[in-house]
């Protein structure tokens, strides 16, 4: 969720001020974040932040707090632990999303429902909103029920990296040490969570796009 926060008024500001200084520097920084591999991207931060800030920025809490009781020390350093891999599983994902909201409203824009708003005196910002970017939602909300599965695995081989406690290096273990047991419940958890993804994705595609209500009522 936190992805399409950043990339749609990313990828709306690229479609309107297209070829801009703006434009260019979102999809620069949009092809490294796709270019870049996540496990690379962790050791780098890893790397800088004990090079620049001389701190250990792997797991979620330094030595002295793992077995500690939660006070506001032990949360703040949670927080200086926490912002790379924030930082690692959104920039994928932005990047990706940014592109996506980028081109499927550079396509809206050029159809003609836009060009006859204009000539009928809608306000740009109010036409911008009520129907191009609406229509270029679609591919994003359509995909948006996956990210349960990344909210609870993240991503393994970026986990097992930053030595993150969740289910993803868990997951590889079990495979692993060949417990099927315990890797078909969870195959069967992120199977639920996809069906759920979704069934929600599908609930919030019929209200944002009418096209698709009246097709069901046709």
């Amino acid at each position: 969720m936190e992805k399409g926060l950043v990339a749609v008024p990313l990828g709306i500001y690229s479609a309107v001020r297209q070829y801009s200084i703006g434009d260019h520097t979102a999809t620069v920084l949009g092809y490294i974040g796709l270019a870049t591999p996540n496990f690379l991207f962790a050791l780098i931060l890893l790397y800088l932040g004990h090079k620049w800030f001389g701190m250990s920025v792997g797991g979620l809490f330094s030595p002295e707090f793992e077995d500690a009781a939660w006070t506001w020390a032990r949360f703040g350093d949670m927080l200086m632990h926490l912002w790379v891999p924030v930082i690692v599983l959104g920039t994928a994902g932005t990047a990706f999303q940014l592109r996506t909201m980028r081109a499927t409203l550079l396509d809206e824009l050029n159809k003609m429902y836009v060009t006859a708003a204009r000539a009928g005196g809608v306000p740009e910002f109010r036409m911008l909103m009520k129907y191009p970017v609406r229509m270029a939602l679609n591919p994003i909300v359509a995909t948006l029920g996956w990210e349960l599965t990344n909210i609870i695995s993240g991503a393994p081989i970026v986990a097992i990296v930053l030595s993150l406690p969740d289910t993803g290096p868990l997951f590889i273990n079990s495979l692993l040490n060949q417990d099927m047991y315990l890797a078909g419940a969870m195959i069967l958890i992120y199977c639920t969570l996809v069906i759920i993804g979704t069934f929600i994705s599908d609930i919030l595609l019929m209200i944002l796009d009418p096209r698709i209500r009246l097709e069901g009522r046709s």
